[in-house]
């Protein structure tokens, strides 16, 4: 059984402050830091050093940015929705990778869940696996232009053309004739 030290037991209240409350999801997120920190030798992503792509988009992501400092803001925390309690971890100055996936937890009552995750060793909670994608591209500048219905800037990746109009993806009518 592991017992946080001091300064992990302080990284753990960081990450409890910033997310309002401790539990087992956001101590998946704190484990699953790190141990990505300890494989890749990660630090805190003051830019896009760091890069997490995550399966989901539960409590863990908070400890997730608490620990290494990756954020949508910054573009270096992606999601690829997948339902997965999966993490993909990159360090951009090394290259190296890894896909944390947790194993099954044991059945235990929910309020035990998140003691339980802090006193195991973070080795032992996930299968570590190659990452099966590229490493996203760093995050890019784009230019904004008004929607022609409702007026609103958009970004032009999420700007369609139709009939000759640049329509955001709410005005836009999708073409879905293909299933």
């Amino acid at each position: 059984m592991m017992i946080l030290n001091l300064e992990e037991q302080k990284l753990w209240e960081r990450c409890a402050g910033f997310h309002g409350h401790t539990c087992g999801g956001l101590a998946i997120g704190f484990q699953a830091a790190r141990r990505a920190a300890a494989l890749l030798g990660l630090t805190f992503s003051k830019d896009e050093e760091v890069v997490c792509v995550a399966e989901n988009d539960a409590c863990g992501i908070d400890a997730i940015q608490t620990v290494l400092g990756c954020s949508a803001g910054k573009g270096n925390l992606l999601f690829r929705m997948r339902g997965k309690q999966a993490f993909s971890f990159f360090n951009r100055k090394t290259g190296q990778s890894v896909r944390l996936v947790l194993r099954p937890v044991p059945e235990m009552p929910r309020g035990e869940r998140r003691d339980w995750m802090l006193s195991q060793d973070p080795a032992t909670l996930f299968d570590e696996k190659p990452v099966d994608f590229e490493l996203p591209e760093p995050a890019r500048l784009f230019e904004s232009h008004p929607c022609e219905v409702c007026g609103e800037m958009t970004a032009e990746p999420y700007l369609r053309l139709e009939q000759g109009r640049r329509l955001c993806l709410s005005c836009a009518h999708l073409y879905s004739r293909f299933f």
